[in-house]
């Protein structure tokens, strides 16, 4: 990445002649997320990986002429991309296939399977970043004004060449060099998030997915009042059992009304939107509490523990008591 060639110098995780020590090392940097495994056998050289992980985000440099199978775990959400510092690898999603260097960077969405195969006998090396999917919705739900009524899908192969790729890179390098700054300001939380946000924001710009038309139609029209009525109600009332009933009547029109106000403007149910808030407050708690999960939860109006669980797996793509492990 230009002047970044050995980023993470001070975040060694593993150097060694095994290459099974950077498989282990890689599982671990990713927080379980995917599944490593040789494609033609344990080959020898110098393997090496840097890193830093936070709750939702992590990055690390790969230097090593190992060629890998890399998988989602099952359960488990998150988005890849791949820029290279050094070399090339020939690199596949599925039936898509890319060479990866400084000018094409790769994009692995959850649940894709892909493999890296270094084309040269040196080292190569690149930059791996897991961004958890939770927020690549959150940044499209900044942008438009709703959450995505899918999953997000990436197309693969990304030109970093291109202004927009430029864009990517370069936020992609910001990052890197706060972490190597040194400077206990950028070792915060809250900045590297900050600079992870605009990654992800840069990467639903610039980068070809299955809602680019969505962004590309701008940002939609204020809410009618009776939707805005209906939005500050559910506000104010998340911890208390709410119906599509008490919605109507709070925006002072029919079910089927708001019902269809919500299906145009937010592109998902009132109850399914009363369903997600509430499950994103859920999360925010759980990593700012030592309470309970189940405290938590009821807190927020959940009443039965079991149907919670599996809602929160589906959209979270991890366990509410995964979640609270971190705090």
């Amino acid at each position: 990445m230009n002047a970044v060639r050995e980023p993470l110098r001070n975040y060694l995780i593993t150097r060694s002649q095994n290459p099974a020590d950077l498989l282990n090392a890689a599982t671990r940097l990713f927080g379980g997320s995917i599944t490593t495994s040789p494609l033609d056998g344990l080959c020898s050289g110098d393997h090496e990986l840097r890193g830093v992980a936070a709750h939702d985000f992590a990055v690390g440099y790969f230097a090593s002429p190992l060629d890998v199978r890399v998988a989602s775990a099952a359960g488990r959400g998150s988005y890849f991309v791949n820029i290279g510092i050094s070399g090339a690898i020939s690199a596949t999603r599925g039936s898509l296939q890319a060479t990866l260097d400084e000018a094409t960077a790769g994009v692995v969405n959850p649940g894709d399977t892909q493999e890296l195969r270094p084309l040269r006998c040196s080292r190569t090396r690149f930059v791996g970043l897991r961004i958890d999917a939770p927020l690549v919705d959150q940044e499209f739900a900044t942008l438009t004004g709703h959450p995505p009524v899918s999953a997000i899908r990436f197309e693969f192969a990304l030109d970093m060449a291109k202004s927009k790729g430029r864009a990517v890179r370069l936020l992609v390098r910001s990052l890197l060099e706060q972490l190597d700054s040194g400077d206990p300001l950028f070792q915060r939380a809250e900045l590297q998030r900050s600079q992870l946000r605009c990654i992800v924001t840069a990467l639903l710009l610039a980068q070809p997915h299955s809602h680019t038309g969505e962004l590309r139609d701008g940002p939609q029209p204020g809410h009618p009042r009776s939707l805005r009525a209906a939005l500050a109600f559910i506000e104010a009332n998340l911890t208390e059992h709410i119906g599509l009933g008490d919605i109507a009547q709070a925006a002072s029109c029919s079910p089927r009304t708001i019902s269809s106000a919500f299906r145009d403007r937010l592109g998902l149910s009132p109850l399914s939107y009363v369903r997600n808030l509430r499950l994103d407050r859920i999360r925010e708690d759980l990593l700012a509490s030592t309470d309970h999960v189940g405290t938590i939860a009821y807190r927020w109006g959940i009443s039965h523990l079991g149907r919670f669980a599996d809602a929160y797996r589906h959209r979270f793509h991890e366990l509410p008591s995964d979640t609270a492990a971190r705090r």
